[in-house]
């Protein structure tokens, strides 16, 4: 070889500055320590000769290298082998267009580089924090980014509010996810942002501290996963959770007297719509009791009437028949019912004064107390 047999150059690096020893990149000594260079004529020889150990025949003939071609060419299609995991799927592409998608196990594709396999992972919940910023693993958080959670009200208050978004990539689309994004994390949070912002503009600020909460990250997940799909994200989103929903911390004690103060109305009508559901039933049934007595009385009374003017009827219609002998009648029962229960003198018309009256029923009554007396003594002295 030329570099050999120069005497005097050292080599291709030759001699500096006229001095003799040639320096090789090793240094002084040479790989070995002995000043000479390698000879590279004699490492291709050697590597020859044991390429030949392998060849049939001992020859690089055309034969032998058609052999050696093949072999490689067969080492390199077993390089395309590869493993889906359980929680990823296999995005296959040839000369980088995307051909199809496989499951999890010993799976095959062209290797590189006419194909490529990019395995995402599919099953990985993914947190991204709007509003605040967590450190110490989640236990604290941050000072909050005001540029992120600071949001217009519909009846133009400003509301502070943190919240996450909990996504994983779509199994079945998740070649949408890997050609349509390229930030998925920063995609995924403008559009929550732009997704909260819309639905805090359209509620009251009264609503979105109290009753509405569930309501508003139910509706901003909606939008949220409706504004992926029309981009052809391939991602899915699984919780958008609040973590703090409050007023700005310039008005913040305001709003909670405001709100303390709505608390003790919503306490006092609660207070007065239960009274109100015990009296109104007890009125209502007293007003049913008092018509029902009302229409009672009523039927008695029209009863009453109707049997009194049956009665007369027919007394009437006996009365035409004999009048004389009915109109006596009639005083008779009349002077009975009226002298019934007082003490009566009998008067003679004819002048003979006060006829003397016999009262047999005191008579009776007198012989009866005594014996009844006399018997209680005889049993006493017994």
């Amino acid at each position: 070889m030329p570099w050999s047999n120069q005497s005097g150059g050292g080599g291709p690096w030759g001699q500096r500055g006229g001095s003799g020893g040639g320096k090789s990149p090793w240094g002084s000594g040479g790989p070995q320590g002995n000043g000479t260079p390698p000879d590279l004529e004699d490492i291709l020889r050697r590597g020859q000769d044991r390429l030949k150990d392998f060849i049939p025949g001992g020859s690089m003939g055309g034969k032998g290298v058609l052999i050696l071609i093949l072999g490689v060419i067969a080492v390199w299609l077993l390089t395309g082998f590869y493993t889906v995991r359980p929680n990823e799927v296999g995005i296959n592409m040839i000369f980088g267009k995307y051909t199809h998608t496989s499951g999890e196990g010993l799976r095959y594709n062209l290797p590189y580089p006419i194909g490529r396999v990019l395995k995402p992972n599919v099953t990985e919940q993914q947190r991204i924090e709007i509003g605040y910023r967590s450190v110490g693993g989640g236990q604290a958080r941050s000072r909050d980014m005001l540029e992120e959670s600071l949001m217009l009200t519909g009846d133009e208050n400003i509301v502070d509010i943190d919240y996450d978004v909990v996504w994983q990539v779509n199994a079945a689309r998740a070649q949408d996810f890997v050609f349509n994004l390229q930030n998925p994390q920063g995609t995924i949070k403008s559009v929550a942002e732009s997704a909260m912002r819309e639905v805090i503009g359209r509620r009251n600020i009264q609503a979105i501290l109290t009753t509405e909460q569930a309501s508003v990250v139910q509706e901003v997940r909606q939008i949220m996963q409706q504004t992926l799909d029309s981009y052809g994200a391939g991602a899915l989103i699984n919780v958008v959770q609040l973590q703090a929903v409050q007023p700005p911390a310039e008005v913040r004690q305001a709003f909670v007297d405001v709100n303390a103060a709505q608390q003790d109305a919503v306490r006092v009508q609660n207070e007065a719509e239960t009274f109100a559901s015990r009296i109104v039933p007890e009125a209502r049934g007293d007003a049913a009791r008092t018509v029902q007595q009302a229409e009672g009385y009523r039927e008695q009374s029209v009863a009453d009437a109707t049997g009194q003017a049956a009665r007369f009827k027919s007394i009437y219609e006996e009365y035409r028949k004999a009048p004389a002998i009915i109109r006596e009648r009639i005083f008779l029962e009349t002077m009975e019912r009226v002298l019934g229960g007082v003490d009566k003198v009998i008067i003679d018309q004819k002048g003979q004064g006060v006829v003397p009256f016999l009262p047999l029923n005191e008579l009776q009554r007198r012989q009866q107390q005594p014996q009844g007396g006399a018997a209680g003594q005889q049993g006493a002295t017994r």
